[in-house]
């Protein structure tokens, strides 16, 4: 149970400060910025690892937890659960940011400025890249020493910054589900489960190939 309440608690602090900072740059006609939400996003991150890490392995993305079982790092009858906990902290951190912002359209859901296809591919590319991070750094249920939080805040922060302003770079279907449903903007949110899991999915099989040849 600690671990799932840990993993409810980082979710939350995840969309809540980082669809937070959305928002807010809405709400004040860009004071926050696109680099500020970027680095919204992977400071958040990267606090969570350190904070919760030793807890629950901080996935704080259903995605991860899905590589992870299937890299069979993570216990799958865990799994349900984990995604359970990510889901529930980020949808009552949702609804908070409506309560606060309630004139808010989106609440920073993730929409595509171009085409589908566009944002289906850059999402999968992007989650590809974060679960390879990952994979390397953190054991699945314990992130490993003070590398981890650094390695996967930083490139949380680095994909946010160049590919936020046409795909969202959610990475993280906890993270669009959310602000989706409370919003009401569902209309592309299959882009944003099925290209992030199949992303972080692919990570595990190139992971493997690479480990099994190192020596």
């Amino acid at each position: 149970m600690r671990k799932y309440v840990s993993e409810l608690i980082g979710t939350f602090a995840l969309v809540f400060c980082g669809t937070g900072a959305i928002i807010i740059n809405q709400q004040t006609n860009g004071e926050v910025s696109h680099a500020g939400i970027a680095i919204t996003f992977g400071f958040i991150v990267m606090a969570m690892i350190y904070a919760l890490g030793n807890i629950s392995g901080a996935h704080l993305n259903p995605a991860v937890t899905i590589a992870f079982t299937l890299a069979k790092k993570f216990q799958i009858n865990q799994l349900f659960p984990y995604i359970i906990s990510q889901l529930t902290g980020a949808i009552l951190a949702s609804i908070v940011l409506k309560y606060l912002f309630p004139t808010n359209e989106t609440l920073g859901a993730t929409l595509p400025a171009g085409t589908q296809l566009q944002s289906f591919i850059l999402e999968f590319i992007l989650t590809f890249f974060l679960m390879f991070v990952i994979i390397n750094v953190a054991t699945g249920s314990k992130e490993q020493g003070i590398v981890a939080g650094l390695a996967i805040g930083s490139t949380v922060l680095l994909e946010a910054m160049f590919a936020g302003p046409i795909c969202g770079a959610s990475m993280n279907p906890a993270r669009s589900i959310a602000p989706a449903l409370i919003s009401g903007h569902t209309e592309h949110l299959w882009i944003y489960i099925v290209a992030t899991i199949t992303g972080a999915a692919l990570a595990i099989p190139v992971w493997a190939f690479l480990n099994n040849n190192k020596n």
